[in-house]
């Protein structure tokens, strides 16, 4: 903003006065280096409550005289106003009100540089100043002084998102890139992104959010004194990020056809998002899913104040009917089937944000879970949190907000069946899959950081049968106690059937006694299985114990090798029967048909372990496997005798074939310098591809995209580009490269490169 401005004419008041206000200095290089607001904005003051600002009004002749006149500053906020009187002190200023301070050393003959603190729990928004030279005899004139911004204050520690650690307040609420984590845990993909809160437009966009709030055109007077608390301003800017149920910044797709808006996956940069949106008079923007609509609500809580950070947990659930348990159907012969409404997410993206919980008590102070994916509604809207980690470790599931849903995306139990002629033939529960891992971006370095135990402890209750689900049902929720226990049903079983659309239909009675089965996991990430009794019976020794195995994480152009280990703890010789299969999917979406399948009768001696050992040829896949796609490879083993079968799964993702980019000169640049950036790609598929194109754009340092096309792409042939880039202002910038061809609909390789811009 300019340093210097024109002060508006003078709004009323008597006009014999000498003490006419000229020009107002906003000293905003001084506070925004300060209150640690620089770069925030070219248009507006901003700085953080509870801090002091200070001002130097200019005046055309002389200062009010000090014997019949007196400054009095009045801040607007809506229809309420704050009246000021503005003393010459040199004590300090207290956070609590509003106060104006002038220092002796400041007085002079035609201007007077006044220090201006707000109360350390001011709303957060765009304020009104306005200047009032009274007098002795109640007259007064008044002079508009201008606008400033009020955010949030993590440095102060009054502020109820004080973050006491300087590292911490430098990663969660300065710094404007991050990496996202994606994939499976085996094999975890790193997407960069920009949350661009020094982009201009950003911070207006941010307040713009504010003001079209549903709680702002319900109630505007109210919803400005509820932006005081960060608890309130998280769950009104994270229903706003999605457009569900008000004027939201995105609008989710996970259909696949991205026609009319751009594919989420092609999005690298929050303030391209937030523009857009301004840009449309505040019309969602097509596309997003999880991730985008998890790092635009980043980059909105960091601009307002709020430390934040983008958090990935891998094998999320999502329990729909809130009973802790997520079942999943398999057919047979192991293809994975439709199911109901509840599902596993191979990875799911939120945000923590960091504050004080008053409404709970301090001991669910720190990071709490908000979640803009619109999936349920909390309150009759699209949102999820704030719900404090503490909570979900603990197992409060009472305490505000969503708790019970996130405690289930992170530790629910899977239930498998094994579902032949309409009946279950099988079942198993696995304890441990659901929030395998939970990370985010370590401070000051790219590397992830396990944030796992902040969410699971190490003792977790332990399933005998079903036992654990007994008794409390899944909408009650126990007192706020340490010993919250998961809650759910008794398991229900009996006739199954199937739906139109091929889901499963379970038509539920209460089964007293049925075989159940635990399951494990391997250090190699197999699944484990073995059987047991349930109800209180005797345990029973396991028969069969059945896991299934990658031989390695597998890259395109390679074949998928898979062991399956069968040991057999019996005292007799057994003839099974081994169907496996694979089947490709999205991250939260159901598994689609099988791509491959294999049968075979085998016999396993008593004692024996038996591997069975399986590859998927690149030929096999590679014609229907995209970028972002996961593989879901399950096996049952059927003892032909007993009839008895066993279960084992693995859902990973294959590694896509690398692009390279090189910028001559190396990834660090000047401003407004051109480079030459050369980007490459070769065919490491089994075949030749037809209709290759390597694209190539940048926002900030390429103009639109840039496209090389080959006809027929052979295998280890090589596609290439060279581009000129230039940066316009410094900062990290990304160039994204993606390759397609005609041969698949989607993009098969994705990179983003990061450039670090310098100035001159």
């Amino acid at each position: 903003m300019d340093f210097m401005q024109q002060s508006t004419q003078q709004i009323n008041g008597f006009n014999n006065s000498h003490c006419q206000l000229k020009i107002v200095n906003y000293e905003a290089e001084e506070n925004s280096i300060s209150h640690e607001t620089h770069g925030l904005s070219k248009k507006h003051l901003v700085v953080r409550r509870g801090k002091p600002f200070k001002l130097t009004l200019w005046f055309h002749r002389r200062l009010w005289n000090p014997h019949t006149e007196y400054p009095v500053l009045e801040v607007f906020l809506g229809n309420h106003s704050d009246r000021i009187i503005v003393q010459i002190s040199d004590e300090q200023h207290d956070p609590q009100g509003w106060s104006a301070k002038i220092y002796p050393g400041d007085i002079h003959s035609k201007s007077v540089t006044i220090h201006i603190c707000s109360p350390v729990n001011s709303p957060v928004a765009q304020y009104y100043l306005f200047l009032h030279i009274e007098t002795i005899h109640r007259s007064r004139s008044t002079f508009e002084v201008g606008t400033f911004v009020l955010l949030c204050n993590p440095w102060l520690k009054e502020d109820p998102v004080y973050m006491p650690l300087k590292a911490q307040r430098e990663e969660y609420i300065k710094s404007d890139r991050g990496i996202l984590f994606t994939g499976t845990p085996q094999n975890i993909n790193e997407r960069p992104w920009m949350f661009g809160q020094y982009e201009p437009g950003v911070l207006e966009a941010c307040m713009k959010l504010l003001q079209v709030s549903q709680w702002h055109f319900k109630n505007k007077e109210k919803d400005y004194i509820r932006r005081a608390d960060p608890v309130y301003l998280s769950r009104v800017i994270c229903a706003m990020v999605n457009c569900d149920d008000d004027l939201g910044i995105l609008m989710g797709n996970w259909s696949g056809d991205y026609k009319d808006g751009v594919s989420p996956a092609e999005w690298s940069s929050s303030a391209d998002i937030l523009h857009q949106w301004v840009l449309s008079n505040c019309k969602p923007v097509r596309y997003g899913q999880c991730w985008v609509f998890a790092s635009v609500l980043c980059t909105v809580m960091r601009v307002l104040g709020v430390p934040s950070r983008v958090v990935t947990v891998f094998n999320a659930a999502h329990d729909a009917d809130s009973n802790l348990i997520i079942e999943e159907y398999f057919s047979s012969s192991g293809e994975k089937l439709p199911g109901p409404k509840d599902s596993t997410w191979n990875f799911h993206v939120w945000v923590e944000c960091w504050m004080r919980r008053p409404d709970l008590g301090s001991a669910f102070d720190g990071w709490q879970v908000v979640d803009a994916t619109p999936q349920e509604k909390s309150g009759g809207i699209y949102c999820c949190g704030p719900c404090p980690v503490v909570a979900i470790h603990q197992r409060v599931l009472r305490a505000s907000f969503d708790t019970r849903f996130i405690y289930a995306a992170v530790d629910a139990d899977v239930v498998r069946l094994i579902m032949h002629n309409g009946r279950v033939m099988k079942r198993t529960v696995d304890t441990e899959t659901v929030g395998r891992l939970i990370c985010t971006k370590s401070i000051g370095s790219d590397l992830l950081e396990n944030l796992t135990q902040d969410y699971k402890s190490k003792t977790k209750p332990q399933a005998a049968g079903y036992g654990r689900y007994s008794g409390w049902r899944g909408g009650q929720d126990r007192p706020m106690s340490r010993d919250v226990r998961k809650s759910g049903t008794p398991f229900l079983s009996s006739s199954v059937g199937h739906q139109e659309d091929g889901g499963i239909l379970v038509s539920r009675q209460m089964s007293s006694h049925f075989m159940s089965c635990s399951v494990g996991h391997k250090e190699d990430g197999g699944i484990l299985e073995y059987s047991q009794m349930s109800d209180g019976e005797e345990e029973m020794p396991p028969g069969l114990e059945v896991s299934l195995s990658l031989k390695k994480v597998p890259t395109v152009g390679e074949s998928i090798v898979m062991c399956v280990t069968v040991r057999n703890n019996s005292s007799s010789s057994r003839v099974l029967m081994e169907h496996i299969n694979a089947q490709l999917k999205e991250y939260n979406r159901n598994a689609q048909e099988s791509f491959w399948k294999s049968h075979k009768e085998e016999c396993i001696k008593a004692g024996e372990v038996l591997k069975l050992e399986h590859s998927i040829l690149p030929s096999e896949y590679e014609s229907v496997l995209a970028d972002d796609d996961i593989m879901n490879v399950a096996v049952v083993i059927k003892d032909v005798l007993t009839k008895e079968r066993f279960l084992a799964t693995q859902e990973f993702n294959v590694t896509s074939p690398k692009i390279t980019v090189e910028i001559e000169g190396g990834d660090s640049i000047q401003m407004k310098k051109e480079y030459k950036a050369h980007v490459s790609f070769t065919n490491t598929c089994s075949n030749s591809v037809n209709g290759a194109v390597l694209t190539v754009e940048g926002s900030g340092l390429l103009q639109g995209k840039q496209e090389a096309r080959m006809a027929i792409l052979k295998q280890d042939e090589k596609i290439e580009k060279t581009v000129t880039i230039m940066a316009a202002g410094p900062g990290t910038k990304l160039l994204k490269v993606t390759f397609s061809h005609s041969n698949n609909p989607k993009a098969i390789s994705r990179t983003f490169h990061k450039v670090t811009v310098v100035s001159e």
